[in-house]
C-alpha cells in the first residue's frame, strides 16, 4: 500500500467534466455542464472553491463534451475577473491591475467525447503523481469538509473512500392517516441508507481497477469490485449536498446563490 502523507495542496483534485448534461438541455445546448452557472460564475469553478478553501491547488478536469469550451475559460480566466487597461493603439497586450486570489493549477486533458467515468480516469493517470488523489464529479455541490475527508482516508488504510450522503426524494412524501394527508414534506430526506455523493479519495492502487475501454464506468465494475475486496470506506456527510441534474435542481442552487444562503460557500 502507498504512502498516505501527500499533503492537501500536492493532491491532485480529478474532476470528471466530460459528460454531456442532456437532463440539463436547456443550459447544455449552449455550454458544457460544468460551465452551467449558478450566480455569475459557472459550477466547475465554485467546486474548485470548495477545494480550494480547503487547501488544494491542482486539479486535474476530464475533458469531453464541448471541451474547448471549458479550456477557453481557464485561459481567459484572468481577463474575466480582472481589473485592465487596454491601450486600443498599442497592438501589446492589456495591462493588469489585479489577479484572483486563486493560486490553481489546473490540466485540462482531453478524454474523449463518449467515454465513460472509468476510461476517463484511466486516461488522466499521467497527470496524477502522488500517492493519494481525489476525485469528484464536475455537478455535485456539497459542504463537505475536505480537511476532514482526507483525514478520514488516511486513517482507515483502504484504497478508496467515497462521501456518503443522504438522499432527498425528487417527490413530495405524504403522511397519510384515515385517508387523510396529515404532513406533506416536499423534499424529504430519507434517513435510512447513503447514496454516493461523489468527493472521492483514492490511493494509486485504484488505477488496477481501471482499464482504457472507452465504456468503462467507474462506478459499476471497478467501485463494486473495491467494495467486494473491502477496500471502500465511506465517509458520512449529513449537510448540504446536490447534484446539478435536472434544471430544477440548477434553480435552486441559483436561488440559494442569489439569496445568500449557499451552504457550500466556505469561502469568505
Amino acid at each position: 500500500m502507498s504512502g498516505r502523507d501527500t499533503p492537501l495542496e500536492r493532491m491532485p483534485v480529478v474532476i470528471l467534466a466530460g459528460g454531456m448534461g442532456t437532463r440539463l438541455r436547456e443550459e447544455t445546448e449552449r455550454v458544457p455542464k460544468p460551465l452551467v452557472g449558478i450566480g455569475e460564475r459557472p459550477i466547475v469553478w465554485h467546486i474548485m472553491k470548495l477545494f480550494g478553501h480547503h487547501g488544494s491547488k491542482r486539479f486535474v478536469l476530464c475533458l469531453g463534451f464541448k471541451s474547448w469550451l471549458i479550456k477557453e475559460y481557464f485561459l481567459r480566466y484572468r481577463e474575466q475577473i480582472a481589473d485592465l487597461t487596454v491601450r486600443l493603439g498599442d497592438p501589446g497586450p492589456p495591462a493588469f491591475h489585479t489577479n484572483g486570489e486563486e493560486d490553481w493549477e489546473v490540466t485540462l486533458a482531453e478524454t474523449g467525447l463518449e467515454t465513460g467515468t472509468g476510461g476517463r480516469i484511466h486516461r488522466v493517470r499521467q497527470y496524477v503523481d502522488t500517492d493519494t488523489f481525489i476525485l469528484t464529479y464536475g455537478d455535485g455541490l456539497g459542504s463537505v469538509d475536505i480537511g476532514a475527508l482526507v483525514d478520514f482516508h488516511r486513517s482507515h488504510g483502504r484504497i478508496g473512500t467515497v462521501t456518503g450522503v443522504h438522499p432527498t426524494s425528487r417527490y413530495g412524501e405524504m403522511k397519510v392517516a384515515d385517508g387523510v394527508v396529515t404532513d406533506f414534506d416536499e423534499k424529504p430526506s430519507t434517513a435510512e441508507g447513503y447514496v454516493s455523493g461523489g468527493f472521492f479519495v483514492f490511493q494509486r492502487e485504484f488505477f488496477d481497477y481501471l482499464d482504457d475501454d472507452p465504456e468503462l464506468m467507474f462506478e459499476r465494475a471497478p467501485l463494486q469490485q473495491l467494495a467486494r475486496d473491502g477496500e471502500l470506506a465511506v465517509f458520512p456527510h449529513s449537510g448540504f449536498w446536490m447534484g446539478m441534474d435536472t434544471f430544477r435542481e440548477f434553480t435552486e442552487l441559483n436561488r440559494l446563490w442569489a439569496a445568500g444562503d449557499a451552504p457550500w460557500k466556505v469561502w469568505d
